[in-house]
Order: C-alpha cells, then structure tokens, then sequence
C-alpha cells in the first residue's frame, strides 16, 4: 500500500467514526439529554462532521435551552439576532439573551448591554446599557470593556469623555481587542478632548492592523500617503491599502485603484485602476463610482463613453459623492451643447 493509499484509508476510517459518533450523539439528544442536545446543536452550527446546518443547530439549541441550558440559551438569541436557522427576530434574542443573562451568563449580559444601547428589540436605555455592561465587566468581559469605552465616546447617558474612553479601551485591549485597538488608534489620531498623539495613533492602528483590521489598515495607509506623523511613503501607503483591498474592503480596493490611477509611488496602470475601482463600486463605494464615471469620461483605460459615466456619476452621487454631482452637472452641460 502506498503512502497515500494509506492516508486515504485512515481518511474514510476517520470520517466512518465520526458519523458514528454524530449519530450516537443525536440519539442521546433525541432521547432528551441537554448536553448531548449542546453539542449536537455546536456539531451542526460550527459543520464538524457535518455539513453546516443553522436550521438543525437551532432545533437542538431550543431542545436543551428547554431544558435550562444557559450557553444554549445565548446562542439562541444570537441566531435570532442574526437570521441564522431562525427568521431574523430582535425580542426574541433579548428573551434568550435575558434568560442566559439572569444565571450570570457574561456574553449574554455583554449582548444585553449593546441591546439597550442601540435600542434594539427594547427601548433605547443607556443606564440599563451600563448596568450590563458592568455585570459582564464584573466577570472580564473585554467586549462589555469595549462597549462602557463607547458609551463614554459617545456621550451615551454619560458625560463625553475621551478619557475614560481610553481606559476602558485599554483595559480592553490588554485583552487583544482587536476594536479596542482600532478606537485608541482614532482617539489619539483626532485628538479632541485629549493631547493629539500620531506616534500612539499608529501603535494602536498598528496592532488592529495586524489583525486584519481593514479600517486601521486604511488609516495607516492614509498617514504614510500623506506624510501625517511618519515619512511619506506612497510604497507604505499602497501595501496597506493591499492589505485592506484583499479583505475585499471596499475603501481598500478603491484606494488601491487611486494610487494606480494617479501613479502615486509607481507608474500610472489605468487598466489595473479600473479592475480596483470595479470591485469597489460593485459594493456602492461612491469613491469609486465617481472615479469609474471619471475614467469613462476621459477614456483612461477605456473607451470613452459618456452615457456610462453619467450612470456612475448618478450611482455616486446616490451614495453619497459631492465631486460626482459638480461632475454628472459639467457633464450633461457638455451634452447639451452638443
């Protein structure tokens, strides 16, 4: 037997046990035992063994959530706050949420917290928002960290203050919170109601980044592009705009698209330009709308076609474009003349 005949063997025995064990564990479950009711609820909505199934995984949570099963309560009321197995449904996460909550369940406090805050499936209430927010705190919740640090930004039921923003994003962050980072990075870069730090800016962006934040790594590429608090560098520039652009971040790719259309750091490549801004524009950046109206216009990289510049003109100013609107104006006023 050769070594991948062997391997192949091992594979199928493999898969064989496994479905074995699914099926028993599905039997335990169908017979009412709440955490073999868990786990096949887990087995499905994660696809271990299987193949992925909200609708199933949803059953099975219900089942042991019946049966007073906390965790499965919490992911009852993500999956209805989500639209997974479930229709999309805001109150009846809050109730799931509520009942995993009230035996101390620290996701489910932290999720009640941002319910309150947002007002969704319940009434706008930021000191309730708090409370939870705190009762999560209580247990190191570094998202419950994160969201008290929003409410102080955001001067949600409290006083703004970038301050206490701060420390609560740092205790946060001292936990590898990838937002935490990103926020600390605005902060510091704004400077509003704290000392301007552009060195500190680009250490929490930096981090973030480094975790495949795609707005820290615009940031970032936005300082290097402009020279902001670093050395100019449209290299630097372009390969965290990249970075962002092969998450299909939309700024990214449009950013991408900008410094090839320009020749920013490289030669002008309008044909690469246009394939950014397309992918772009296809996720309704009005950036990159009005720079495929530009491109159609002007016939950089394509043929020139007025009636589509228009229509990427209106789609720009739709979502948002102020050039695309003195744009689409000079451009029908062109027409007219004709």
């Amino acid at each position: 037997m050769t070594k991948l005949e062997e391997l192949l063997k091992q594979q199928t025995e493999l898969t064989a046990a496994i479905a074995l064990e699914v099926k028993k564990s599905e039997e335990a479950a169908i017979k009412g035992d709440s955490e073999a009711q868990f786990a096949v609820a887990v087995i499905h909505y994660k696809g271990q063994g299987v193949k992925q199934n909200f609708a199933e995984a949803f059953k099975f949570f219900k089942l042991a959530a019946e049966k007073g099963h906390t965790d499965a309560e919490f992911f009852l009321g993500d999956m209805c706050l989500k639209a997974q197995g479930t229709a999309q449904n805001d109150k009846e996460a809050l109730r799931y949420f509520q009942a995993a909550a009230a035996k101390e369940h620290s996701r489910a406090q932290y999720m009640l917290g941002v319910m309150f805050d947002a007002g969704k499936g319940v009434k706008q209430d930021f000191k309730e928002a708090m409370r939870w927010y705190q009762l999560a705190v209580k247990k190191d919740n570094a998202d419950a960290m994160f969201g008290l640090g929003g409410m102080y930004e955001n001067h949600h039921g409290v006083e703004q203050d970038d301050v206490e923003a701060v420390r609560w994003y740092k205790l946060a962050a001292q936990h590898q919170h990838t937002e935490s980072y990103y926020r600390l990075g605005v902060i510091y870069s704004e400077g509003k109601s704290i000392k301007k730090d552009l060195s500190e800016a680009l250490h929490w962006y930096g981090l973030a980044s480094e975790k495949g934040h795609s707005a820290a790594q615009i940031k970032i590429g936005l300082m290097y592009q402009s020279g902001t608090g670093v050395e100019q560098s449209h290299d630097q520039a372009m390969h965290y705009y990249k970075m962002a652009a092969s998450h299909g971040y939309a700024e990214g790719q449009y950013k991408v698209g900008f410094m090839l259309q320009n020749g920013l750091g490289r030669d002008r490549d309008y044909a690469q330009a246009l394939h950014w801004f397309t992918l772009a524009a296809e996720q309704e950046n009005a950036h990159a709308q009005s720079a495929l109206g530009f491109m159609f216009e002007h016939g950089q990289g394509v043929n020139e076609d007025e009636s589509k510049a228009l229509m990427y003109f209106r789609k720009a100013i739709k979502n948002g474009d102020e050039t695309a609107l003195k744009n689409r104006d000079m451009l029908e006023a062109k027409l007219e003349k004709k």
